[in-house]
């Protein structure tokens, strides 16, 4: 399968893949802010990218904004990215996992969501000791799934930095080759991934990034804020 970790930890697909000058086989799925923003700097780093979603005449007018020589699908056809990244809410995510099950099979799925409730905006979904992407990889087993961007609100990824300072990417994942490939696709993108550990401390970053998401009122709702490590 494109992109499997075989037991022997020989690197293929997309592990192969890296911000030295080979092209990257990405499929995003979804056509919102953080699909744009996501698509546009994997366009200009020069990716080959694949968009699919329920509404095939949204995703094709977000690939004609973003230029290039981009795939337009539905959910119903191949996903042909060796790393594929839901560029959707957790709920609609989950709501589409057995449509992608068998899809996802030996890829890189990269989960972006913060899965925080919907209806009152004050407080997370997972159960305790638990996170989205433990969630989704409990849906999608034989998928490499990756935790990262969830902390990167779309205006700033947009920008690729903000007060002149690139994004931090915390990544997490138990697949170290799968984790490396998404690490090298945040850097090729001009950002600066952070290794976050196993899969399950997504339980912690998926909090950063729902306390960023908390905290926009008292910042001015501009949703132009990041979180960011300093130090030597």
């Amino acid at each position: 399968m494109a992109g499997a970790a075989l037991d022997d930890g020989v690197e293929t697909g997309a592990d192969r893949h890296g911000p030295e000058g080979t092209a990257m086989n990405i499929t995003i799925i979804g056509y919102g802010n953080m699909a744009r923003a996501i698509g546009a700097r994997a366009v200009a780093a020069g990716h080959a990218l694949q968009i699919v979603g329920r509404d095939t005449g949204k995703a094709t007018a977000l690939a004609h904004d973003l230029g290039g020589d981009i795939v337009v699908g539905s959910l119903d056809d191949e996903l042909i990215g060796d790393l594929v990244i839901p560029a959707m809410h957790y709920g609609p995510l989950m709501d589409i996992t057995g449509r992608l099950r068998d899809k996802v099979a030996g890829k890189i799925v990269v989960d972006i969501t913060n899965p925080v409730n919907a209806e009152t905006f004050d407080g997370m979904l997972p159960p305790d000791g638990s996170s989205g992407a433990q969630e989704v990889r409990e849906r999608l087993p034989d998928a490499r799934v990756v935790k990262a961007f969830n902390t990167t609100l779309s205006g700033p990824l947009t920008a690729g930095e903000v007060e002149g300072r690139p994004l931090d990417v915390l990544v997490a994942a138990d697949d170290e080759n799968a984790k490396r490939t998404v690490m090298e696709l945040a850097e090729s993108l001009g950002l600066r991934p952070l290794d976050a550990g196993p899969l399950r401390r997504a339980r912690e970053v998926e909090a950063i990034g729902f306390l960023q998401m908390a905290m926009q009122g008292a910042l001015g709702n501009t949703w132009m804020t990041t979180f960011k490590l300093l130090g030597p």
